[in-house]
């Protein structure tokens, strides 16, 4: 699965998250009624709104004079599954590292064995 630059660019913003998670609750929602979830204007709430919507995690359909946002179930199941593999890849690479941090420890502590107390005691 590859991921998508698009889609991690617009839920990376912690504003258009909690639109998110906003949207999530409602089911549903205008600029102007989702301004209230978030300490931003209604321009900016329907600008982070258009971000999410070319990303595809919302659609809007005109009301009025104002559009109602829907979260889009696959995209956001999508993006889920992105992010569990990108989870499960850095789980992989931390594990790597944490295994060669304990070997070279482990050598350090074969060296400092080797060339401790004991060792200078042999060479009188």
């Amino acid at each position: 699965m590859t991921v998508d630059d698009a889609l991690w660019s617009a839920v990376g913003d912690p504003t258009r998250r909690r639109l998110l998670d906003a949207l999530l609750a409602q089911g549903g929602g205008t600029a102007t009624s989702l301004s209230a979830a978030v300490p931003v204007t209604r321009q900016a709430v329907a600008k982070h709104l258009a971000v999410l919507d070319r990303a595809g995690l919302v659609h809007g359909v005109a009301e009025g004079r104002e559009r109602r946002y829907r979260v889009d179930d696959a995209q956001l199941a999508r993006a889920a599954a992105q992010l569990d593999a990108v989870g499960r890849t850095w789980d992989a690479r931390l594990r790597r590292i944490a295994s060669l941090a304990e070997r070279i420890q482990q050598e350090r502590d074969q060296e400092q064995g080797r060339s401790g107390p004991a060792a200078a005691q042999e060479g009188d």
